[in-house]
Parts: structure tokens; C-alpha cells; sequence
């Protein structure tokens, strides 16, 4: 019975090996993941900067050089912080009646940056990825800060929130004397990617024995993000490379769950975002 299994184990061997690399598994999809601030920022986070306008000529002009190097790529589709209309196809319902007439009076970064890209590429794969609930609080923070108060640590958000806030304060007063393009490549820089998820995790300190709101909202992020995750993956096919514009709070799930998935791979998004040294 041995020999016989070891003889199959040859045979299957033997196949396998004359098999073109193709039949045995499919070409990997590479995913760029673009970490952004929010370019129309609409107020909905914890921490809110104040944004330059990014529809101004000079950029304009940043953004434009910008779309080009990430032509570098050589992307196949846009993904972006959208909710889907048709749930089959997950394309993004809004690009269809986009023109790049637009970006001077559009700011958000789906347009700057998502659109104007799957506009080079012209192939029409514009896919809103996002995830959103009405039954599910994907980032129960209310009950957290409860917990605290309730448990004499009114000071512990200003201590989880420091970090975030600082990073804020930068943003505003580098904006006036870095390219978008640079700013951005240090927010999606490895640090700057622990950095985002330190809040997340500090978090987890508020809970006890019998309450645990804390991993309550680490988990809720989760699931978020993993939603988001399997709808790209959904429609990504082999051979594909992806560019994902989001919200760089994500940034650090979305790598994970894309980097550790067999058959995708992550690509650095900094060498394509940080303008060239002169």
C-alpha cells in the first residue's frame, strides 16, 4: 500500500512539473493600497484637519504628476471608499459620469486621485468597495468613552488620542510647504501605518472582567475592514494590479488581510507617491 501511494506521490510529481507555471496557480494580483487624508474632508472622523484646497492650478498640477507615476504601476482598476449600488458587479456607480473637467471644482481624493487614474487606464474598472450598515456600529466608540468616565479614566482618550491629534496638526502645517505627493508617501510609510492602528489597540484598554467595549470596537473595525477586503478580492482577477484609494485609518487592517491572503501581494504605494529628488 506504501509503494503504491509513493508511486502515485511520483506520478502526480512528474505531472505537475510539466505543467506550465500558469496551470499550477494563477498569476498573483498586486494591490497598491494609497492611504489618504480626506482631500473634501467631510468631518466624520475623531480628528479632523483643516485641507488646502487641492483644486487649486499649482495642485493640480501635483495631482496630474502624480496620476502619472502611478501609471508606473501599470494598474488594471481603481477600488475606492464608495458603498456600491449593484452589489453584483461592485462597480462604481459615480465614475461613469465623471470628466476631467471636474477636478477643479471636485476635491475629493476619489475623484483627484481614484478617478483621474482609471481615466489613464480607460478600461472602465471602477470599483466602490466600501462597506457601511445601518444595523452595525462598525466603530462603537460611545460605549468606550462611557466605559472610561464610568471607571475613573477620564484622561485615557486624550492619552490614546495624542498621537492622532499631533499627526493632525502636522498635516495642516505641512500642507503649505510639501507636495501632496510627499505628504501622502509618509503617511503610507510602515511607521505611519503602526502609528494609525496604535489608537485601535490602545483602545483595548478600556474593558474589564465583564465589560469590553474596547475589543467590542476593535472588532466591529474588523469586520469592516475585512467586508472591504473580501468585495475587493471578489472582483480582482489573476494577473490584476489594483490601486485602492481609502481613508488611512484603514490602512493597516487592509494590508494585512490583502498581504496575508494567498494568491495577492502588497505593493509599496510610497516609491510611486513621493515626488522624484531634484
Amino acid at each position: 500500500m506504501h509503494k503504491l501511494t509513493a508511486a502515485a506521490f511520483v506520478v502526480v510529481s512528474l505531472f505537475m512539473a510539466g505543467q506550465p507555471a500558469s496551470a499550477q496557480s494563477p498569476e498573483p494580483v498586486k494591490v497598491m493600497i494609497i492611504g489618504a487624508y480626506h482631500f473634501g474632508n467631510p468631518g466624520m472622523d475623531l480628528n479632523n484637519a483643516r485641507i488646502a484646497p487641492v483644486t487649486t492650478p499649482d495642485k493640480q498640477v501635483e495631482l496630474e504628476a502624480l496620476s502619472n507615476r502611478l501609471m508606473g504601476f501599470a494598474p488594471t482598476a481603481v477600488a475606492v471608499e464608495r458603498v456600491p449600488q449593484n452589489t453584483q458587479t461592485l462597480l462604481d456607480h459615480v465614475y461613469p459620469t465623471f470628466t476631467t473637467e471636474v477636478l477643479t471644482t471636485q476635491p475629493d481624493e476619489r475623484y483627484q486621485i481614484g478617478y483621474r487614474l482609471a481615466a489613464k487606464i480607460g478600461n472602465g474598472r471602477v470599483y466602490a468597495i466600501d462597506e457601511q450598515s445601518n444595523e452595525r456600529d462598525y466603530f462603537p466608540f460611545e460605549p468606550v468613552m462611557a466605559w472610561w468616565n464610568a471607571n475613573g479614566h477620564t484622561e485615557a482618550f486624550a492619552k490614546v488620542n495624542a498621537p492622532i491629534a499631533a499627526s493632525m496638526a502636522e498635516l495642516e502645517r505641512r500642507q503649505s510647504v510639501d507636495s501632496i505627493g510627499d505628504i501622502l508617501a509618509d503617511m503610507n510609510r510602515p511607521q505611519s501605518i503602526r502609528n494609525d492602528a496604535g489608537f485601535y489597540f490602545s483602545v483595548l484598554t478600556a474593558g474589564d472582567g465583564q465589560s469590553q467595549p474596547g475589543a467590542a470596537l476593535n472588532a466591529g473595525w474588523f469586520e469592516r475592514n475585512a467586508r472591504i477586503v473580501s468585495k475587493l478580492m471578489s472582483v480582482a482577477q489573476p494577473g490584476d494590479r489594483i490601486v485602492v484609494v481609502y481613508g488611512a485609518g484603514h490602512g493597516y487592517w487592509l494590508r494585512q488581510l490583502i498581504g496575508n491572503t494567498p494568491g495577492f501581494e502588497i505593493e509599496d504605494a510610497v516609491p510611486y507617491l513621493a515626488e522624484p529628488a531634484r
